[in-house]
């Protein structure tokens, strides 16, 4: 019986990855270097020891550059992306309708508090969650399971208790180390991404009612 739902943070109840990519594929382009999302793909859903973007950019132009220039300028075209962009679609129903049903709410990201803090707040989805794990809980982030480990035992579920929502394949991975049903809701970018093991696909949680994903993953008819 499913008790829990655990969401990641970014990509997935707010797409940030999208912007985050444009942004850094337009840094590329001035410089007229290349960033492929095959990549870019190594560093969604976890932290940057995967992939060093402004330290390939020098290494594909063979110089080095003002890197603090280039961070200022580029999440300034980050944050101009990012105006007016709201939650996912179906988001905010599948956390009322999972608190209407009694299960508990976690989240779990390789984001910093402050980040994830800073815009479930901004969105008016803060109170919703009962145990939020962000990168400063563990040594090692996403795909390592500890995340998910760690939103577990403070929700008190056990792993086949529990679904994670996840965007990324390196999320997804570390849903399914930890023993999770795993459903993945992939946006614009890490739909092209290639993904290991899951129990479910949707484009987007405004196609699929949270009742209907629980059946599923149940075997429910």
């Amino acid at each position: 019986m499913i008790k829990a739902i655990v969401f990641d943070f970014d990509g997935l109840i707010l797409d940030t990855e999208t912007p985050e990519f444009e942004s850094f594929q337009a840094m590329y382009i001035e410089h007229g270097a290349e960033l492929s999302l095959d990549l870019w793909g190594k560093c969604v859903g976890t932290d940057g020891s995967a992939f060093e973007p402004y330290a390939h950019l020098e290494g594909c132009l063979g110089r080095s550059l003002d890197r603090e220039q280039l961070r200022l300028k580029r999440r300034a075209d980050y944050d101009a992306k990012m105006i007016g962009q709201i939650s996912r679609p179906g988001v905010t129903d599948y956390l009322q309708r999972a608190k209407e049903l009694g299960l508990k709410i976690g989240l779990a990201s390789s984001s910093s508090r402050q980040w994830v803090g800073g815009y479930l707040e901004q969105h008016g989805l803060l109170d919703y969650f009962a145990c939020i794990r962000t990168r400063e809980d563990v040594a090692r982030v996403k795909p390592d399971p500890a995340l998910y480990v760690s939103a577990l035992q403070a929700l008190g579920v056990r792993p086949d208790e529990a679904i994670a929502f996840e965007d990324s394949p390196n999320g997804a991975l570390a849903a399914k180390t930890a023993g999770m049903f795993c459903v993945i809701v992939p946006n614009p970018v890490t739909s092209l991404l290639t993904f290991g093991d899951t129990d479910l696909r949707i484009d987007s949680m405004g196609d699929m009612a949270l009742e209907d994903v629980l059946k599923s993953l149940s075997g429910q008819p």
